[in-house]
Order: C-alpha cells, then sequence, then structure tokens
C-alpha cells in the first residue's frame, strides 16, 4: 500500500514539473536581440527578474550565473537559446 501511494505521488509530481516547465522558443537573431534589449527597462547594464517577464521565457535559464541580474551577455546567450521572445511576442507596448 506504502509503495503504492509513493509510486503514485512519484508520477504526481513529475508531471506536475514537466507541466510547469517553459519550453524555448526560437532562437533570435542579433538584430533582433538588439531591438528587444532595447525595449527593455534596463538598471543600469543589467535587467531585474521584475523588469524582464514580458521579454523572457524563463528567466532562470536566462540568469546563467544566478545573480538575480541579466547582463547584455546573458541576455544574447538567452536570445540564442531561445529563451527570449521576439519584439512581436513580448507584452511590452
Amino acid at each position: 500500500m506504502k509503495l503504492a501511494f509513493l509510486a503514485a505521488a512519484t508520477l504526481l509530481i513529475a508531471g506536475t514539473g514537466s507541466a510547469l516547465a517553459a519550453e524555448a522558443g526560437p532562437p533570435l537573431s542579433d538584430s533582433d536581440c538588439q531591438k528587444v534589449w532595447g525595449m527593455t527597462e534596463r538598471d543600469g547594464d543589467t535587467l531585474s527578474k521584475d523588469k524582464a517577464t514580458d521579454f523572457v521565457i524563463n528567466y532562470e535559464m536566462v540568469d546563467t550565473d544566478g545573480s538575480g541580474d541579466i547582463s547584455a551577455d546573458e541576455f544574447k546567450k538567452g536570445c540564442a537559446g531561445g529563451w527570449i521572445k521576439s519584439q512581436e511576442g513580448t507584452d511590452a507596448e
């Protein structure tokens, strides 16, 4: 009985985790990446999480150093990896 419960709980948790994971979109060209970076409201040379939500599909995949802010280099790598929304895909005005 305990084994059946643990197996069911494991499947439920595993299924929920994959459903919550965002999938990367198509990579952006350098030109498109620069356009989207120009649309962001940055704090100096970095983009904070609260200001990135309109542009970033999965923040943790872009903030590769775990600093809590996205640098221009991380943003560019995020574009290449498909983690940045295209200009048309953003919610920004």
